[in-house]
């Protein structure tokens, strides 16, 4: 079994990733999937090879918004794992894929046996909990245009071009109206940048885009890259 599709156990010492394989089995995740509910203990650790895992924010009057999204990067469980914690977010599958996963007891006897794997571990929490401060500031700050063409290239960097998703369920990650998300589309598509149908949206012109976003996916690539790899390109550029 391969699990080296995942950054985090990529970077594991040859070693210690052969310590931690008996351990992960090779899991599907649908889109939809609920891996941990508000408050709940989490029991799975997920190490993404494909697809996108999403920390969701709830709030009472029935609307939620997205504040991180975990793929082939990262893993989600793990800091909870260590600290015998429960979620503090809703989490869901948002795009289907597979993932090496174990439980979270024993990848916590796993971390402190292997220094350097908690100490990557430890490593990809800072940099969660940079991707879930520079979403604060820009849901505050920057228009709903420039925070969708960020959102797409956050997307792209961990899927690619293509991205199965509704129009509602992208209205709900951005705390938004789905009136407003429609717009959006709409001009995105007519001035060339995605097309749009039926529950998909293909990234036409991935330079576009950009040029159309705020700076927040820079700066998620940057803390990702100044934490993991200060000398190496960002691992997320296209």
């Amino acid at each position: 079994m391969v699990h080296q599709p995942n950054f985090l156990l990529n970077r594991l010492d040859p070693a210690s990733l052969a310590r931690l394989k008996p351990h992960l089995h090779l899991v599907h995740l649908p889109q939809g999937q609920v891996l941990a509910e508000t408050h709940q203990r989490v029991q799975k650790v997920y190490f993404p090879h494909t697809g996108i895992i999403s920390h969701v924010v709830e709030l009472s009057d029935g609307h939620a918004i997205e504040t991180g999204m975990v793929g082939k990067d990262g893993a989600f469980g793990a800091s909870q794992a260590l600290d015998d914690k429960v979620s503090i977010h809703h989490v869901v599958v948002q795009v289907p894929g597979t993932a090496s996963a174990t439980d979270s007891a024993r990848l916590c006897a796993l971390a402190n046996e292997l220094p350097a794997f908690r100490a990557i571990l430890i490593k990809y929490d800072l940099f969660f909990l940079a991707q879930v401060q520079q979403a604060v500031a820009c849901n505050a700050v920057h228009d709903i245009q420039n925070r969708v063409c960020k959102w797409l290239l956050r997307m792209h960097g961990l899927v690619g071009d293509d991205l199965p998703l509704t129009q509602e369920f992208l209205a709900q990650m951005m705390g938004v109206r789905r009136s407003s998300v429609s717009g959006i589309a709409a001009e995105l598509q007519k001035l060339g940048l995605i097309t749009y149908s039926r529950g998909h949206i293909h990234i036409n012109d991935l330079q576009q885009v950009r040029e159309h976003a705020c700076e927040c996916d820079d700066a998620i690539n940057s803390h990702y890259q100044r934490i993991f790899e200060p000398n190496q390109p960002l691992p997320l550029s296209a």
